[in-house]
């Protein structure tokens, strides 16, 4: 169901939403301390940068305007200002967004990624204007692993073929992903750490051998080989979401592919799940909620992720299959739609609730 890898690079360019250049000036460098008065949850390394989709900024200001610098030519954005989006930034390259002509009150910015860009780093270089004091964290946090069902690869479109209406990345929009929508609904800070095309074991149609989501999984900037993202401490998610596994099995294996029947596949994605599983529960101790996801009614990913919980014999991880006759997946190339997130994020806000004490 995820393109490769190539033909996400290979997308359409996206048509300029709001001509950034209307309403920004050249940006400055970025001050030191620029992330000393904004709130994210996100991987962000210590000078602002950071490659995952759905990572956010958030601040105060008082009076009738602020600045916003990013420097990002690759993604696309969402300035939100007491929570309403003001502009689209469309792979704005490094420039100060200013939105002018507020009321003369106390606001909140919000800066957000909206798209992928796992072969480039996006830097965040602060507010600028009367800023005030970082708004404080949120005490429950969750988060969302997955691939591009989790990204919310292509959910603005409504038609499965995006190459017409602006390409993948312009009708992409992590903020509106179920994972997003269901931690606003929660009062939730999160992460979405979620990869187009990569499987478990296995990427899209078998695409870049010898790689995999756990190649990435660890790092800050996709695009360094090696890098490991250094948690500030703060990150101690009460929840974890993983989706891993349509890419795995949504294509047939090919010729000289190292699985030679669909039965090894199964079985070295069942070893990887449960190497995965540990690696979250040594990181975040033995309290953390682990829910592992499959969209799929039955078949073999739904059975392996099904196996994968019930060999688990954790309390504290459980198997959610949120297949739905209602979904539509009329996003790009047969994902999931807006309607379909709103309704994915429904069913998870129903399914946490059943879950016992999570916060």
């Amino acid at each position: 169901m995820s393109p490769s890898l190539t033909a996400r690079r290979s997308a359409r360019p996206a048509l300029v939403v709001l001509v950034a250049a209307l309403l920004c000036a050249p940006a400055a460098e970025a001050a030191p301390g620029a992330l000393d008065r904004a709130h994210t949850a996100g991987r962000v390394t210590k000078s602002g940068q950071y490659s995952w989709p759905g990572v956010y900024f958030e601040g105060r200001f008082r009076g009738t305007s602020v600045g916003v610098t990013v420097n990002d030519a690759a993604s696309y954005y969402d300035v939100q200002i007491d929570g309403r989006t003001v502009a689209t930034l469309a792979k704005p390259g490094r420039i100060t967004y200013w939105a002018r002509g507020l009321s003369n009150a106390e606001h909140r910015v919000r800066l957000v990624k909206r798209s992928e860009s796992p072969w480039s780093a996006g830097e965040f270089g602060g507010f600028t204007g009367a800023v005030l004091a970082r708004p404080a964290a949120r005490t429950r946090q969750i988060e969302f692993i997955g691939d591009s069902l989790t990204a919310g690869y292509g959910n603005l479109s409504t038609t499965r073929d995006c190459s017409a209406n602006g390409g993948v990345d312009q009708n992409t929009n992590a903020d509106l992903s179920f994972g997003a929508l269901t931690a606003r609904a929660l009062n939730a800070d999160y992460q979405i750490n979620a990869f187009s095309g990569r499987g478990m074991v296995r990427n899209y149609n078998g695409g870049e051998p010898g790689t995999s989501y756990r190649t990435y999984y660890d790092r800050a900037l996709l695009n360094i080989d090696g890098d490991v993202w250094q948690n500030p401490g703060t990150w101690r998610p009460q929840l974890v979401v993983v989706g891993l596994g349509t890419n795995d099995f949504s294509t047939a294996l090919r010729p000289g592919e190292q699985w030679p029947t669909t039965e090894s596949l199964v079985a070295a994605y069942k070893s990887a799940y449960h190497e995965f599983l540990d690696k979250l529960r040594a990181r975040y101790g033995s309290t953390t909620m682990i829910v592992v996801s499959v969209p799929e009614a039955s078949g073999t990913f739904a059975d392996a992720v099904r196996q994968v919980a019930q060999e688990r014999a954790d309390s504290r991880v459980r198997h959610w299959n949120y297949a739905d006759p209602a979904l539509d997946r009329l996003g790009c190339d047969w994902h999931f739609s807006q309607h379909d997130h709103r309704l994915i994020s429904g069913l998870l806000n129903d399914y946490i609730a059943k879950l016992g004490p999570v916060w």
